[in-house]
């Protein structure tokens, strides 16, 4: 008898619930949205367990509005529109909509969820597993805060804290973010992810690694889908053993490319190099970097740092076919070096590290210290810590002053120059040999003036200055006095002191100042030699 009062009372107060709807305590039309409890195997009360609640077993289902929710048992509060479920708990919504857990407490006033052990939230493609979930209904956002993964048909994402809006599929992670994925991994302190555009957008501190690539970024996005990302605020990408930082960097992993903009800084401690600039374009499959705007290279591999500036720098590691590597470095355009014992300027140069050369083409000039060397070529060759030997070709030029007025010179067909710790010891100069030397008296006053035409000569160099000069037998010359000598011998034909474009510091690389165009070197047509064809061994 018992029982069937209780049964009558719960059928009476959900009848009344059934009349309630469409108006809230105080009666007004307002809508409010109540929990309908669809179906129970049992339904008993017991003041002992819960005095305010019916206490129900058994294929348990409610609703409110749109959305479904099961489990095995639960405490169903009517007068707080609210309950409490146990055991295979399951909430739907719609076809796409799925939350699981092994309990829920859910609110129908704030319509809040609370789900708790074992739980999964699965929209679409999406999964989201974690044990303390607050599900909002009101927002369709979710919030995680024991550990949460989230994954898709692309990544896994984990974290400590976060949410996700099933709406927007928006997620956001925070505390020891991680990402997986068969392409690449993500560690960070805050992410932003959407599982459709499958875009994460970075907001802390984060690395990604992919390969022997690694990114650091605090501000920036990713498209896991076609492995795209753009990195803002001084972002750094490593590539093996180089890394490069810039104000923001366009990253292609797929096709192995990215463009940098803004305060460049691409370091190679292999080869003891950084390129700076504006621009850069770096390839990982050929192991290339392109740089310009204001682009510069600093060289660390010598004794004396070098800083040498171009309108475009590009470098590129190389495969021989014994598998090593060599490095290839052009430069082109308005070349300016600069460092404490050498400086040079030049059209555009070439360096490949399988010779230790660097070939300076156009008008090239280079200084050692009070020397000026020029040509129509010249070739500097280098040894791990300085320059070994340099090689000078056509039209050149040796000056160096004695005083203000007074230079010995030397210029050739070809000029071979040796050095030792970055110093001029010894020079051979080859073909149409002319000299002007000024020799010196014990107590460094000149004797007078020598002017000599060879077919070769070799000069040894003290401190910066011509000691001797040795010449065949058959040379011609002729010694002035100082006080006679005649102002058309005093210098060469091609002589020209270049002091005004010669750079003065690392900074002064980045002003162009190019020679008078009345001594520019003259263009000499060279023909080749003519390859031989079948005609010319045809007999008659």
């Amino acid at each position: 008898m018992r029982r069937i009062i209780i049964l009558l009372s719960f059928l009476y107060c959900a009848a009344f619930v059934c009349a309630q709807d469409g108006m809230d305590a105080g009666g007004s039309s307002e809508k409010k949205s109540y929990i309908h409890m669809l179906h129970t195997n049992v339904t008993r009360f017991d003041e002992k367990v819960n005095p305010d609640a019916w206490i129900l077993v058994g294929d348990v289902r409610f609703r409110r509005d749109s959305m479904y929710m099961y489990c095995d048992s639960a405490h169903y509060f009517q007068k707080r529109n609210a309950f409490q479920a146990f055991g295979n708990v399951r909430m739907e919504q719609g076809d796409t909509l799925f939350l699981y857990g092994d309990y829920l407490d859910f609110d129908g006033d704030t319509n809040l969820a609370r789900v708790r052990n074992n739980v999964q939230l699965i929209d679409k493609n999406s999964v989201l597993e974690t044990d303390s979930l607050d599900f909002d209904r009101n927002t369709n956002v979710g919030y995680f805060f024991d550990y949460g993964v989230l994954s898709d048909d692309e990544s896994t994402l984990s974290s400590y804290y976060g949410e996700y809006n099933v709406d927007s599929k928006n997620a956001l992670f925070l505390d020891d973010v991680s990402v997986e994925n068969p392409q690449f991994r993500m560690l960070g302190d805050t992410l932003r992810y959407n599982t459709v555009s499958k875009v994460a957008a970075i907001v802390g501190p984060t690395n990604m690694y992919s390969g022997s690539s690694e990114v650091y970024s605090e501000r920036g996005r990713y498209n896991m889908a076609s492995r795209q990302a753009v990195l803002l605020d001084r972002s750094v990408l490593y590539n093996g053993n180089k890394d490069v930082t810039a104000d923001s960097i366009f990253y292609d992993m797929q096709s192995g490319y990215s463009e940098m903009f803004g305060n460049i800084i691409y370091k190679d401690p292999v080869d003891r190099n950084m390129l700076t600039g504006e621009y850069a374009y770096l390839n990982e499959i050929v192991d290339s970097v392109y740089v310009t705007e204001r682009a510069l290279v600093v060289d660390f591999s010598q004794r004396d740092s070098l800083f040498m500036h171009a309108d475009t720098i590009w470098a590129v590691s190389r495969n021989l076919q014994t598998d090593s590597l060599y490095r290839l470095v052009k430069a082109y355009n308005k070349v300016r070096a600069w460092g404490p014992s050498m400086q040079a300027v030049c059209d555009s140069l070439v360096f490949d590290s399988r010779d230790t050369c660097m070939t300076m083409y156009k008008d090239p000039i280079l200084w050692n210290n009070d020397v000026q060397l020029l040509g129509e070529e010249v070739r500097i060759y280098m040894d791990s810590t300085s320059i070994d030997w340099v090689h000078i070709i056509n039209q050149t030029l040796y000056a160096e002053p004695m005083d203000s007025s007074n230079y010995n010179q030397i210029s050739g067909k070809e000029m071979k120059f040796f050095f030792e710790e970055n110093k001029l010891a010894e020079m051979q100069v080859i073909g149409s040999v002319k000299i002007v030397f000024f020799p010196l008296d014990e107590d460094s006053t000149f004797v007078g003036m020598n002017t000599t035409s060879a077919g070769r000569a070799t000069a040894y160099v003290k401190d910066g200055q011509v000691e001797s000069v040795v010449v065949p037998k058959e040379s011609s010359g002729v010694f002035y006095p100082m006080s006679q000598r005649p102002p058309e011998a005093c210098y060469l034909d091609n002589f020209s002191w270049f002091d005004y474009v010669r750079p003065t510091s690392k900074e002064d690389v980045f002003v162009w100042r190019g020679k008078d165009a009345d001594k520019r070197l003259k263009v000499v047509k060279r023909e080749s030699v003519p390859l031989p064809t079948l005609d010319r061994f045809r007999k008659e």
